[in-house]
């Protein structure tokens, strides 16, 4: 899919990740870059529609379908994540909060905009997942339970969406330098490298972006004789 002149929804818009691709897409071309947010004041990018939603809410996705009928590209980015393991004592809770918004919401997104994308050519849904969706250390159990249902959620919409010609592409990275990873002392790459890998993959076809080397490697190391999703011992 072709950036310049599409228009497009980025979920999670304000900051991070979110503007990182809002930016980048103003800077190739796109002709409309809806910016959505759960408070849209906190949208201050010059050159982009800010718009209200909230990805666990199906009456603002609904009022989003309304308002951004000329949708060519969905970028499903809002997520959130909270430290701690599922033995902890809020785990259950923790967990389902963290899952309406980094699976359902995906999943409510994708159902909601698939029929847009249709009449709209067909399309993209780009799916921001993580290095995470393949390796749960147990330090963010339920953040990476999500990732890996919502890497398994975008490999199943692959196939759905194949007869409307939709490209479904999985974005999967490591630490990324944002807000989310502010108190964590690990090497991270800038938001701005990374959506730019993501568009580049976009725009060649891809299905999926590894956008780091990190991920790179432990894509590779998924097939190792001891994978790397279990515990690594010397």
């Amino acid at each position: 899919m072709k950036i310049e002149n599409s228009v497009v929804l980025v979920t999670g818009a304000n900051r991070g990740i979110g503007l990182a691709f809002a930016q980048a897409l103003l800077a190739r071309g796109a002709r409309k870059v809806y910016a959505a947010a759960r408070n849209p004041a906190s949208v201050t990018l010059p050159g982009v529609e800010a718009l209200q939603l909230d990805v666990t809410n199906p009456l603002e996705i609904a009022a989003a379908v309304q308002r951004a009928p000329d949708v060519m590209l969905v970028i499903n980015n809002a997520g959130i994540a909270q430290p701690g393991g599922f033995l902890d004592q809020d785990s259950e809770a923790v967990t389902r909060r963290i899952f309406e918004t980094n699976v359902f919401g995906v999943l409510n997104m994708s159902k909601a905009f698939a029929p847009v994308l249709k009449v709209n050519g067909g399309g993209a849904l780009l799916n921001v997942l993580s290095i995470a969706s393949w390796v749960n250390a147990g330090d963010l159990a339920a953040y990476s339970a999500s990732k890996s249902a919502a890497w398994s959620l975008t490999n199943a919409l692959r196939y759905e969406l194949l007869g409307q010609k939709t490209q479904v592409l999985g974005l999967h990275m490591a630490y990324v330098d944002t807000d989310l990873t502010r108190g964590f002392d690990v090497p991270k790459t800038s938001a701005e490298d990374i959506v730019q890998r993501a568009l580049d993959g976009l725009e060649a076809g891809a299905d999926e972006v590894l956008a780091d080397a990190l991920t790179q490697q432990v894509h590779q190391a998924l097939t190792a004789p001891r994978p790397f999703y279990l515990p690594q011992t010397n």
